[in-house]
């Protein structure tokens, strides 16, 4: 099933996907919801992020040539994480597909895509076992956590590099029936083919994140954890259209535009 949320006539709703049109319901993915006959084709709708999360996590560092790579431009050994670390975002900072990232006006040219595998969860967890961490999601969708490197390496923390407003676009919907493990991640700028990697060759993958985490802390309907990417991005500039498609689960577009 691919949930949307979505607005149409200044109402946003949530809808199930059938087909070319979407199904309206009462209600949400994670709090209960009745199927109405109302059905509106999805190019008539204006798409939003698929969940406003509560808490917004985020894994870095999660694939070995993405480390290697980040080693690289800084001349230094890459070492891989020993254990499964997690970070946080800011919803501020969350766009829809097809909505436009705004570069700053005072960015520097260092401005990087990085596609990935987001996790959704859809009930209350606390203590997962890997047996049954997987018990908690509800789906998957996309994400592209846009990055200013320049001001990754100079600010003590991460608020303007990773949390500037337009710099996380999530979408286009919530599929609960896809799998990590035969997918492939393939990212476009201005249609050609830059990053090609598999989904879930992660270091830490989905369930051992989850196990960790919630060891520490509850994990509440509507979170979004955010698995990493892999590869290296090209320096992005205003005209740019990056698209992130993941086998089997969809493709998530938005257009950089720099500021004036």
């Amino acid at each position: 099933m691919r949930w949307i949320r979505y607005t149409f006539n200044q109402v946003t709703h949530y809808g199930i996907i059938r087909g070319d049109k979407i199904q309206q319901v009462l209600g949400d993915p994670f709090h209960g919801f009745k199927e109405e006959a109302i059905f509106r084709d999805i190019d008539k709708v204006k798409i939003e992020i698929p969940v406003l999360p509560r808490t917004f996590y985020c894994a870095g560092l999660n694939y070995s040539e993405h480390v290697i790579e980040s080693a690289k431009k800084q001349g230094i050994e890459p070492v891989l994480p020993s254990k499964a670390d997690i970070g946080y975002r800011a919803n501020n900072a969350l766009i829809a597909h097809m909505e436009n990232v705004i570069i700053p006006k005072d960015a520097t040219e260092k401005i990087h895509y990085e596609g990935e595998l987001v996790v959704v969860i859809g009930k209350q967890a606390k203590h997962l076992t890997l047996e049954n961490a997987l018990s908690c999601v509800l789906g998957y969708t996309i994400g592209n956590d846009v990055s200013e490197r320049t001001w990754q390496r100079s600010d003590r923390t991460f608020w303007r590099s990773k949390n500037t407003d337009t710099f996380k676009p999530m979408g286009p919907w919530i599929d609960t029936d896809f799998v990590p493990d035969e997918a492939v991640t393939t990212v476009k700028v201005n249609g050609v083919v830059k990053t090609v990697y598999k989904t879930n060759a992660m270091i830490f993958n989905v369930p051992t994140f989850l196990v960790e985490m919630t060891k520490y802390l509850t994990l509440w309907p509507g979170d979004v954890v955010w698995m990493g990417t892999d590869g290296a991005s090209p320096d992005l500039i205003s005209g740019d259209v990056v698209d992130i498609e993941i086998g089997g689960l969809g493709h998530l577009e938005n257009k950089f535009i720099r500021e004036i």
